[in-house]
Parts: structure tokens; C-alpha cells; sequence
């Protein structure tokens, strides 16, 4: 019978040849070379149902794809998303666990909690930044505001007596909205939940009001008339919401509110096992159907380097050191 070779078992041989002959193969070299060998744990600190897990899986559907073995979601919602990042630190840096980043849990915890048990610059590798997404103010049909401005009086008139959902404390939503009322002088009382899909199923029935969110989660109540969109925090207007005047257009120069979400790695993760996972990730975010899902949603498409994540990351913490001491936000 003819001997049907297996693809998968190459590199092992050709680590088996190169011993063989007295070849000194570097052992991160090896570990590049046949990672990943076994499934990869891609830990979200998220509940399902949030624009971080839409990210989350719509990368890790197409990296099992690509890969031997399938990336499974881990869904680790609480705290802040300290006890998810308290486990992925201390987990092996092997390739096989990682976990979803974004500015509350990379920015913003390290100057809301006293201590989280990590060192978010020492503890973890950045690997590279998945997607930058549209930060969206929506605001339930019943209260009578059609834009911001009118929303701010609104609120002027009634300090205290409008309610925003969050997905958390720390959470981008969270943050947003923080920054929105440090920005226009607004106050409303903050409801935090534990994730998104919580916070969207009250907002939706009347029992809050306002909210921020990502373009995935939000972009079909928006277009079904359950929602009505206010503003977006980008710099420009929004591809698929044209009539979507910026939070800066609407009379406050210079904000600015994305949420970004990227790929990080125990810190002990050798170099090599970085780059392998970063250049999968960039193969997956380029594929017809990452680039045509995220670009309906206005969403930047990332794959860069470690260096420019990690250089992100450090801009983004300048950013939110400020706000977090400007807008006293604290992790009650």
C-alpha cells in the first residue's frame, strides 16, 4: 500500500534529521517550530455577548481554522477583569493560553486598584492589536434627546436622575461615558453589570437610559429603531452611520473614545511563540471574512507588531492615568 505522509509531522522530522546529524537546534526555536501542539485557551474577561467577545470569537473561529488544533473561548467575567488576568500571568508560556486585552483591564486598572496581584508592563507580552472599534453614546428612545447637546441639557436639568449601564466597572463603555460627562459637565448615576449582553437587555426595557458601547453590539438595535444613536466618539463619522454627527462636532473639541482589544501572553512566553502568534493573528484579520465583517462595523482591523501594541498600550495609559485622577473613577 502506498505511505500516505502526514503534513503535520514535518517539522518533528525535521527536528529529528537536524539531531541527527549534530545540528544544535535552539529550544525556543524548537518550541516555535512545533507550536502549537496541542488546543490554545483564549481567555475573555468578558461575559458572551459584548463587542470584547465579538471580537474574541470572530478571530479565534478563523484561527482554528488556520491551526492544527482550535482555539476554544474561556468566557472569565468578573472583578474587572483582574481574576482572568490574575490566572493568564500565572499561566505557562507556552503559546497554549492567552488572553483578550483592552482598555479598562490594560489602561485603566493598573490606577483604579490598589493592588491586582500583577504587574500589567511586566507580567504580560503584548502580542498585537486585534481591532480598534467605534465607541458609541445611545440613549433609549424614550428619553427626548435627538443629539448631544440635547442630551446634556437634558441631563442639566436632571443631575442624578438619568441612569447609564455599563458592562462593568473599568469596562470601555464604563470609561467612555466617564469621560463624556468629565467632557460636558454632565452627571448621571453609573449601573455597572457583569457584561454587556446584561446591561443592553435593561437599557432596552426602559429601566436604564443611556449607554456606551462598541458598534458590534450596538449597530442592530440602532438600525431597528430600539436604540437612537447620539454620537460617536471617533475622530470622523462613521461609514455606516453617515448622519452621526462626533461627540467633537457636536461642540466638544478633541474627544475622542475608542475601544481597542489585542492579543496578550504570559510574559514568560518565549519571543519566537510571540511572533508566530502575532503573524496568525495578521493571516486571520486579512482574510475576506474578518475584513468584510469588521469593516461593516466600522472597526480598524490591527496585526501589527508587538512593539506598536505594546507602544499603544503605553499611550493609552498616559491618556487614561489622567482621566481616571480627573474623573475619580474607582473600582467599587
Amino acid at each position: 500500500m502506498p505511505h500516505t505522509f502526514n503534513p503535520h509531522r514535518r517539522q518533528w522530522l525535521q527536528a529529528s534529521v537536524a539531531a541527527s546529524l549534530g545540528v544544535l537546534v535552539h529550544p525556543t526555536d524548537a518550541l516555535a517550530q512545533s507550536w502549537p501542539s496541542k488546543p490554545i485557551r483564549f481567555v475573555v474577561p468578558f461575559v458572551p455577548g459584548g463587542t470584547s467577545d465579538i471580537v474574541a470569537r470572530t478571530v479565534a473561529q478563523e484561527l482554528s481554522r488556520q491551526l492544527p488544533f482550535p482555539v476554544v473561548l474561556d468566557n472569565k467575567a468578573g472583578g474587572g477583569g483582574v481574576p482572568a488576568m490574575q490566572e493568564v500571568a500565572r499561566a505557562a508560556g507556552d503559546g497554549h493560553t492567552v488572553i483578550l486585552g483592552h482598555v479598562g483591564s490594560l489602561a485603566v486598572n493598573p490606577y483604579i486598584f490598589a493592588n491586582t496581584g500583577y504587574d500589567v508592563n511586566h507580567d504580560f507580552a503584548p502580542v498585537t492589536l486585534l481591532a480598534k472599534v467605534p465607541s458609541l453614546f445611545v440613549v433609549h428612545p424614550d428619553v427626548p434627546a435627538k443629539n448631544l447637546r440635547e442630551l446634556v441639557d437634558y441631563a442639566k436639568r436632571r443631575p442624578g436622575q438619568l441612569n447609564y449601564a455599563s458592562a462593568g466597572n473599568a469596562s470601555a463603555g464604563h470609561l467612555a461615558m466617564e469621560y463624556l460627562k468629565l467632557t460636558t459637565g454632565m452627571f448621571m448615576t453609573h449601573i455597572p453589570y457583569r457584561g454587556t449582553g446584561p446591561a443592553l437587555t435593561d437599557l432596552l426595557a426602559g429601566r436604564t437610559q443611556v449607554f456606551s458601547a462598541g458598534t458590534p453590539a450596538l449597530l442592530p438595535h440602532i438600525r431597528s429603531g430600539r436604540l437612537r444613536a447620539i454620537a460617536t466618539g471617533t475622530p470622523q463619522r462613521l461609514a455606516s452611520l453617515p448622519d452621526l454627527p462626533t461627540v467633537a462636532e457636536s461642540g466638544y473639541k478633541g474627544f475622542e473614545s475608542v475601544q481597542w482589544y489585542g492579543l496578550m501572553a504570559p510574559a514568560s512566553t518565549p519571543s519566537d511563540i510571540v511572533k508566530r502568534l502575532q503573524e496568525e493573528c495578521n493571516k486571520a484579520l486579512h482574510t475576506a471574512t474578518i475584513a468584510e465583517r469588521f469593516a461593516s462595523e466600522d472597526a480598524l482591523v490591527g496585526g501589527g507588531p508587538p512593539a506598536e501594541f505594546a507602544a499603544l498600550i503605553a499611550q493609552q495609559q498616559r491618556l487614561w492615568k489622567d482621566v481616571v485622577a480627573r474623573a475619580r473613577i474607582r473600582a467599587d
